[in-house]
């Protein structure tokens, strides 16, 4: 699963990365959550970030608060499951990150892990995206597509989010993609391409959105003893 992620470059190296313009206040997230607005790149708007909820709200949904748990869509059955179905089909993002984070489970702890690019640049999740529609309000969201994870994200994870590279972001926008072209570009990314690190723990909690996020883990926090028999 993808449950944090980070975007911490600046809007000029956003802009250049990623061929768009930046027109709302742009600020580092260090410790992205859902249910935060967050950019994306959608086929409607290509050449501009759009800010939208992360928590997918399908347009027929009568309740808003399903957004809080649809934050990842399975590629195994995207094209399937209820919520998703519509979307996969011809509303594609590109949400756009340099970093992710997931939880390894050691002994009685579950640790985070920053998993990043080796070339550290930014880099785009697959997602899908829909509209949702109350009486006063309309309210885009998106959701981070997971597959199974590569060799190196078995160490931490059985799942990753999908990763695009750099040469499929486009195709991932086209209109005319079939559903196979579609699921072809669902797969772990090259794990050779990837690294990871202990994080402080501080990430553990989602309103902490500060440069501490990304530190690398100390080996003893302050206040705390190191133990042996641990």
């Amino acid at each position: 699963m993808c449950s944090r992620y980070s975007l911490i470059k600046n809007k000029e190296y956003i802009e250049a990365r990623f061929g768009i313009s930046i027109t709302e206040p742009w600020k580092p997230r260090y410790n992205a959550a859902p249910m935060r607005e967050m950019p994306v790149i959608t086929h409607s708007n290509p050449k501009e970030a759009s800010f939208f909820r992360w928590g997918f709200i399908p347009n027929w949904s009568e309740q808003e608060s399903v957004g809080a748990n649809l934050f990842n869509a399975k590629a195994e059955n995207i094209f399937t499951k209820a919520p998703f179905k519509q979307s996969i089909k011809n509303q594609r993002c590109l949400v756009l990150a340099d970093g992710y984070y997931e939880w390894k489970r050691e002994g009685k702890n579950r640790v985070p892990y920053r998993i990043t690019l080796n070339s550290d640049e930014a880099f785009a999740f697959a997602g899908i995206w829909d509209s949702w529609e109350t009486r006063d309000t309309v309210i885009n969201t998106f959701s981070i597509i997971t597959t199974e994870a590569n060799s190196m994200m078995l160490e931490i994870h059985d799942r990753m989010p999908v990763i695009l590279p750099k040469a499929s972001e486009k195709d991932w926008l086209r209109k005319d993609l079939k559903e196979q072209d579609i699921k072809d570009l669902l797969i772990p990314y090259d794990s050779a391409k990837m690294s990871s690190y202990k994080a402080h723990k501080v990430v553990n909690q989602p309103d902490f959105d500060t440069p501490e996020c990304i530190q690398v883990a100390p080996k003893i926090y302050p206040g705390e003893t190191y133990s042996l028999f641990e």
